[in-house]
């Protein structure tokens, strides 16, 4: 694995020097689409010499489509393999040979239909710089010495390359990619089993389906076994989910439209829902007809949050549970409806947990967010005791480390710290070895009537104890005086400081 990310790091800074004066938003798609085509190429590459090597036993036709398509594999056409292209990467014809592959692929895989990007051409693009890309793009395979094992590597190159565009992207590119370690806690506190399904809404460039599968294909050791089904508002970003998750080999159902305003699953019930939807969205609109969805009171002008958050809970099975992340103000807002609806979601006992998250995580927003757990049902099973009545207080807001200037992560031990507080408050007492227990300054479990003791709000400081602060040993008077002749000392400097700024103003003529 860090291997990988020094690969991944490597081709960014060389892809990234390539970029020249491109605006980030439009070098993506150049970029992604290549990987994308590298990918197929290579998945279509390895399944022809199988076929090629067979074809006297079995007598396979390697340039027979249905080959392809029976074992999930897309079938390139001659003009679209990686090995031609790149044998004419250095002439100037070599963005509309992109555009026509792109075009041949699309011909013969009706899933990629108006997916896969096609403006290789235009007079704007670099011709020189792009054939210098497609020889990078087309070093990943030998880098990692063959074997197939350049495909899987070609995942994550295209999962990284996502990050890096929304990090410099900034506030566009919170639209697309939601930060990894929030998608890991998420995942890691719903723990999705196979044959289930999983929604997500706004599903972005699709990374809470990918991270959904991975944690399956750990845990569980097979893959794809998932039903998956997203939407997505914006045309661009349905492009991205769709070529993402195809990269991965997942297949799903992701349809294009206005969730709240058009659903494209009405009819839909899975086991999970995991989103992250735009934060405090202002202008909006629902589909007021569907009065079933509004149940919990009709949404308020001016803030989607609380119609994202009853659009989520109308999709959920009977044992259906949802991860959502939001604005820490959903959690105590009594603006317009927002303080009815939450008072009467707590009343149905369909908040399962909530988690004050540290702030800096997001690419684009400073924000500070908040993930509600929701649950159908919280009575006891074979696997879960029984939470009824019960809301679990987690803040996280202490954990998280800076990677940047500008950007905070969670690390892997502040993912398991706050999943495994989770899981062994909702596990049976027979199924986990360590019983879970309040921690001050950490999480608490709450009953629904402390909540209404506190007016319905359900920001985790209001719940959970105190941490208390270790004695130092000093005593008071000696602090005392530290500080006082410290804040002495820095006084002293202040006067020595104005006294300094009034002489260089008195040179330029100007007097106070």
């Amino acid at each position: 694995m860090t291997d990988n990310l020094e690969l991944e790091k490597t081709l960014w800074q060389a892809a990234d020097k390539l970029r020249n004066n491109m605006d980030a938003a439009e070098y993506k798609h150049v970029v992604l689409g290549l990987i994308f085509l590298k990918y197929i190429s290579d998945a279509f590459d390895e399944l022809f010499k199988k076929l090629e090597s067979e074809k006297n036993d079995t007598g396979a036709d390697p340039e027979d489509k249905d080959e392809y398509t029976a074992e999930r594999v897309f079938y390139v056409p001659p003009q679209a393999r990686w090995k031609w292209l790149q044998g004419r990467a250095k002439l100037p014809t070599i963005g509309k040979d992109i555009d026509d592959a792109m075009d041949a692929i699309e011909k013969d895989n009706a899933t990629l239909k108006g997916v896969l990007p096609k403006d290789y051409a235009r007079p704007a693009l670099d011709k020189q710089r792009l054939g210098e890309l497609i020889d990078l793009i087309g070093s990943i395979t030998l880098s990692k010495g063959g074997n197939g094992k350049g495909k899987d590597v070609l995942g994550f190159v295209f999962e990284y390359f996502l990050g890096q565009f929304a990090d410099a992207e900034g506030k566009k590119g919170g639209q697309f990619y939601t930060p990894q370690s929030i998608v890991k806690i998420l995942v890691d506190m719903l723990a999705p089993e196979p044959e289930k399904r999983v929604y997500d809404g706004c599903c972005g460039s699709g990374g809470m389906f990918v991270q959904s599968e991975r944690f399956i294909e750990m845990h569980e050791h097979r893959k794809g076994k998932i039903s998956i089904y997203g939407q997505e508002s914006n045309p661009t970003t349905h492009k991205l989910a769709k070529m993402n998750l195809a990269i991965r080999g997942i297949d799903a159902k992701i349809e294009l439209g206005d969730t709240l305003m058009s659903d494209k699953f009405p009819e839909l019930k899975v086991d999970y829902v995991i989103a992250n939807p735009p934060f405090n969205v202002s202008d909006y609109n629902i589909n007021r007809s569907d009065q079933d969805k509004w149940k919990y009171g009709t949404p308020p002008n001016g803030n989607a949050n609380f119609a994202w958050l009853q659009h989520f809970v109308s999709k959920l099975a009977p044992y259906g549970t949802a991860g959502i992340v939001l604005a820490n103000g959903s959690m105590s807002s009594e603006i317009a409806t927002e303080g009815e609806i939450r008072k009467k979601m707590i009343e149905a006992d369909l908040v399962d947990c909530m988690v004050s998250l540290p702030s800096q995580l997001f690419y684009n927003t400073q924000i500070p967010a908040c993930l509600w757990f929701l649950a159908r049902n919280k009575t006891e099973t074979s696997k879960f005791r029984n939470r009824t009545n019960e809301i679990l207080f987690i803040d996280a807001r202490e954990l998280g480390t800076m990677i940047s200037r500008k950007q905070k992560e969670l690390s892997d031990k502040d993912i398991a710290k706050i999943s495994d507080t989770y899981h062994k408050w909702r596990a049976s007492t027979s199924s986990v070895t360590a019983i879970y227990k309040d921690e001050p300054g950490f999480c608490k479990s709450a009953t629904i009537e402390d909540v209404r003791k506190n007016n319905y709000i359900l920001t985790p400081g209001r719940y959970i104890d105190f941490k208390e602060v270790a004695e130092d040993g000093v005593a008071f008077d000696d602090k005392m005086k530290h500080l006082t002749s410290s804040l002495k000392e820095q006084m002293q400097k202040a006067v020595s400081l104005d006294d300094e700024i009034k002489k260089n103003l008195e040179k330029i003529g100007y007097k106070l």
